[in-house]
């Protein structure tokens, strides 16, 4: 259901884009991203942080895009959000003890610190390069193609990435596993 709900701004602007064009496609994404939050907040009674920054992101830059009738500040968003993401795991490399990804993940699994390190600076990298492939087919390509690479070709980089850091971090869990079973 949380994929759903983070996922369904994008699939409204990709059906709406379809229909009716960018600019339709970019007001019916900005209005399902605050209904997102809203339902979020009524459900949960709070809203994350990252889900704000989106909101807020997204109604800068589809709101420019709507008031200047210029589709140029949509497609730079999602290299926004993008290069936002890999500047805070960047960044939490060297701001506390723990890098963010062992923050959010840490609870539920147990790695060790050089692994840690290795997968939340495989984060930044990846959504470095998002963020510039994301700008390089935007501004190469027309925007029919931009708009299916936005749904299918950023949703299925990151679904293939995350299936290998998940393969990747598989080897070192099971290495731990072993350990604690050797103790017991």
């Amino acid at each position: 259901m949380k994929f759903f709900l983070d996922f369904f701004p994008v699939l409204l602007f990709f059906i709406a884009y379809k229909v009716f064009g960018i600019y339709i496609a970019t007001a019916i994404s900005i209005a399902a991203s605050f209904l997102q939050v809203a339902y979020i907040w009524l459900k949960h009674k709070r809203v994350e942080n990252m889900q704000l920054v989106m909101l807020v992101l997204l109604t800068v830059f589809g709101g420019l895009t709507l008031f200047l009738q210029d589709d140029t500040f949509i497609k730079w968003k999602p290299t926004a959000i993008n290069g936002l993401f890999a500047l805070v795991f960047l960044g939490s490399q060297f701001i506390g003890e723990k890098s963010i990804v062992e923050r959010m993940l840490g609870a539920n699994m147990s790695l060790p610190k050089k692994i840690w390190n290795r997968l939340n600076f495989n984060l930044s990298i990846f959504f470095a390069a998002i963020a510039v492939l994301n700008i390089y087919i935007a501004f190469h390509f027309s925007t029919d193609t931009w708009v299916n690479f936005k749904l299918f070709g950023i949703t299925g980089l990151t679904i293939v990435f995350f299936l290998a850091q998940g393969l990747y971090i598989s080897r070192f869990m099971e290495v731990e596993e072993e350990a604690q079973n050797e103790e017991n």
